[in-house]
This record gives C-alpha cells, sequence and structure tokens, in this order.
C-alpha cells in the first residue's frame, strides 16, 4: 500500500534565451525574431512561471510542477506537467536537479520536492496559457515557497555545465551563426563572451562544426556570416576539466577564456 503520509511533487526550472529591447520597459521582453533584428536586442535567460491564483502566496509566481502520480517516474512526471499545466512540450534536455526536503518548505502536509532543469530553444514559440509568463532570471518577481532557491540551483547548474558539456545544444537554433551562438552562451554564463575565442574553443573541442553555407547579409550589407550547427544534439561531456572564464581571467584555465 503506498504511503500517503508525504506528498512527492514534481516541479521544473524550465529556462530559455530571451532577447530584451531596453527601450519599452524594464522587464518587458520580445522574442528573438529575426536575426537582423535580434542583433539590436539584450540576450537574457529567461525562466517559465505561473501566477497562483488561490493561496498560499496567492498572486505569486511558480514553477510548473504538481504531485507525482503512483503510475509514472520522476521524468515523465516533468514532462506531463509541463505538457499539462503550461502547455509546454518543446523541451530540447531535461535533467533532475536535486531534491528538496525541508519540512516546512510548504505549509499543511510535508511536501518533498524533486526538481528538474529543462531547457527549451530559442526558436521555439510555445502557445503560453494566460497566467504563465518568461521572467528574466536576473530579475525574477515575488515567488511562491522556495520556488527562487530552485531557479537560483537550476542558473548555476546550467552555467557550469556550460562548461564542460555540449549542452547549449538545447537552447540554441538548429544552424547558427557564431554570433547568435555567443548571444546563447552569454545569457546561460551571465558575463560577456568573445566571439572568436568561444569559435576556437568549441570547434578544438568538437562541439560545433562548420555547415558550409552563411547567412543573409543584414540590411547593411557586409560579408555574410558562415553558418554553423553543433556536432550532437544530445549532451555529452567535452571536457570535465574545462571552464569557460570571465573576459580578463589569468588564473588556470586562461586558455579557455572567453
Amino acid at each position: 500500500m503506498p504511503d500517503t503520509s508525504t506528498v512527492h511533487e514534481v516541479l521544473t526550472a524550465g529556462f530559455r534565451v530571451g532577447y530584451r529591447d531596453d527601450s519599452i520597459g524594464t522587464g518587458e521582453t520580445r522574442d528573438s525574431g529575426h536575426p537582423a533584428r535580434r542583433a539590436r536586442l539584450r540576450p537574457e535567460l529567461e525562466v517559465l512561471l505561473w501566477q497562483r491564483a488561490l493561496g498560499p502566496f496567492e498572486g505569486a509566481w511558480a514553477l510548473p510542477g504538481g504531485v507525482l502520480r503512483d503510475d509514472e517516474d520522476l521524468t515523465a512526471s516533468a514532462r506531463r506537467q509541463l505538457a499539462e499545466k503550461v502547455d509546454l512540450r518543446d523541451v530540447a534536455h531535461l535533467e533532475q536537479l536535486s531534491v528538496f526536503s525541508d519540512p516546512a518548505r510548504v505549509p499543511g502536509r510535508r511536501t518533498i520536492a524533486s526538481t528538474f532543469l529543462g531547457l527549451v530553444p530559442v526558436t521555439a514559440d510555445p502557445q503560453l496559457p494566460p497566467d504563465t509568463r518568461w521572467h528574466p532570471v536576473c530579475s525574477l518577481p515575488d515567488m511562491a515557497f522556495d520556488h527562487r532557491t530552485v531557479v537560483e540551483h537550476a542558473r548555476a547548474r546550467l552555467a557550469a555545465k556550460m562548461s564542460y558539456t555540449n549542452i547549449a545544444f538545447a537552447l540554441a537554433p538548429a544552424e547558427f551563426t557564431m554570433s547568435e551562438l555567443r548571444d546563447i552562451y552569454e545569457a546561460g554564463l551571465g558575463y560577456p563572451v568573445d566571439t572568436t575565442n568561444l569559435q576556437r574553443v568549441l570547434t578544438r573541442r568538437g562541439v560545433i562544426e562548420a555547415t558550409g553555407r552563411a547567412a543573409r547579409s543584414g540590411p547593411g550589407g557586409g560579408r555574410p556570416a558562415a553558418v554553423h550547427r553543433f556536432a550532437e544534439r544530445s549532451l555529452r561531456i567535452t571536457d570535465e576539466f574545462a571552464a569557460l572564464r570571465p573576459p580578463g581571467w589569468s588564473g588556470p584555465g586562461a586558455e579557455d577564456s572567453d
């Protein structure tokens, strides 16, 4: 007979890279659109949240999730609830993050949360319910329970894995210029990235490869940029001891600084 003394829920911090137009006000973002327009916008990491209509924490924002069913595993539950509750199905990568088990993390019955990191490619355009929205991770709204901490853990996991795996494939389009990929890395890492160094590092590790094609020229003309793609679109470790460093880094691993 199943144990009913504790509730087990599954939560997912779903990230994508959005593009902010600072001219339309704080906290407002627009989708990436055409690359020529995207070049005039600022990339930033966003997390998908829904607004609670009932207490506790009425009006606060929360991660999508819910109770684990007896007939499903954790990953299946995470995917089901993303699809059912916020109509998000274009998840290119999903991995278990950690377990939150503080007895007082939610009011009432003890509730343990298994949390996931989910990544959505920049080209995806899910039709979100009215109470659901993408929020910049750098300026989160008031959040329910311990969900802000979950987002912070997920952000740290993503930034770490961008250094030693090819995980950025799950945020990027199928094909891209290096400036577009730089945007992905800047949003995920949280600091500026040099395009030339990024291409050198990722090519040396066998993470990306040239397609042999060039992108369309922008309105200003100029030489078209080469188009690249990820060599693999599934997670793999590229260099377990590597780290992409912020600009100006002169310590260990400086050869991989971007």
